[in-house]
């Protein structure tokens, strides 16, 4: 009466002893929804030396004490390729798996590879079979994450390691399209308003001046070096031709403005003036603002380029 009960039991244990490792790999990518969670044992399982599949590796620590701010921003877009490699058909689905080892879980691991950091993902090729690589070379390829921890740069680097490339699509991003629609009724009231200031001439000339002014007193050059805005010391004077400082771009804008200012004033309006005395005035005033402004620009020099012998007042 024992024999059937006991080769109902035993039955089961001896097929699921007889499923290959790939099987094995198959059932648990199964049961995680195309993710396996590793542990010492099945790490090795993954990364034997023998193995016709291949598989990106996690290495993360997830944690609370471990504080590891970048493995939780990490984690949810790892987790998106991995589901998004499922809806590959089960024949190239099968000779590629997805896994992620948390530190707390096996830390001889992370011994024994060397890491002191996460996140890192490792992929390891297959050693033998069709997909060995052309290289020859089975060590594991280690993700660049210079390119961020989005998901979309993670499939398109791990896709050239897959059988098949990742079909990976972002999300929509509901929030975006969102705020993208609430400010369409207010650009369109605010238009209303704007309008009639963007019919006028004078605003785009006045733009045309500002952008003019800011152009060439060396706002691009300052932009392309990533300049400072100010020195270490404080400073916002940059000694030599070469270099400059994002407040030095602000100064020598205003200065230039002072000056064109002045001779505005001096040539186009003072002659229209017509008070004799009031036009007297206004070019002793314009002629003194612009030799005080183009001294300050002078003496801006100097001090740029040390060794500049002249000077106007200052």
């Amino acid at each position: 009466m024992l024999w059937p009960i006991f080769t109902l039991f035993y039955l089961p244990l001896c097929l699921a002893a007889k499923k290959s490792p790939q099987e094995q790999l198959v059932d648990l990518s199964t049961a995680g929804n195309g993710l396996i969670k590793l542990d010492e044992q099945s790490f090795d399982l993954l990364t034997s030396q023998n193995r016709n599949w291949s598989a990106a590796i996690q290495f993360t620590a997830m944690d609370p004490k471990r504080r590891c701010a970048p493995c939780k921003e990490f984690n949810p877009s790892y987790i998106a390729v991995a589901e998004a490699w499922t809806k590959v058909p089960k024949a190239e689905r099968n000779n590629h798996f997805f896994a992620t080892l948390d530190f707390d879980e096996a830390p001889l691991v992370f011994q024994k590879l060397g890491m002191a950091s996460a996140p890192v993902v490792h992929v390891y090729p297959a050693t033998e079979g069709p997909r060995l690589p052309a290289s020859g070379k089975t060590a594991p390829f280690k993700f660049d994450f210079s390119h961020g921890f989005e998901a979309g740069p993670l499939a398109e680097q791990l896709s050239a390691h897959t059988p098949v490339p990742i079909p990976y699509t972002a999300p929509i991003d509901w929030a975006r399209w969102g705020t993208l629609a609430s400010l369409i009724p207010i650009l369109t009231l605010l238009g209303r308003f704007i309008a009639p200031a963007l019919k006028n001439r004078w605003v785009w000339a006045a733009g045309c001046i500002f952008v003019s002014l800011v152009m060439t007193s060396g706002y691009m050059f300052t932009r392309i070096r990533e300049a400072p805005y100010t020195g270490p010391d404080g400073g916002w004077i940059a000694a030599g031709y070469q270099n400059q400082y994002g407040q030095e771009v602000q100064v020598v804008a205003m200065i230039y403005g002072l000056l064109a200012g002045s001779f505005l004033m001096l040539t186009v309006v003072t002659p229209h003036s017509l008070s004799p005395g009031r036009q007297r005035t206004q070019v002793y005033l314009w002629t003194a603002v612009n030799f005080l402004v183009f001294s300050i620009l002078v003496s801006l020099f100097r001090v740029k380029n040390r060794g500049y012998p002249f000077k106007l007042f200052f």
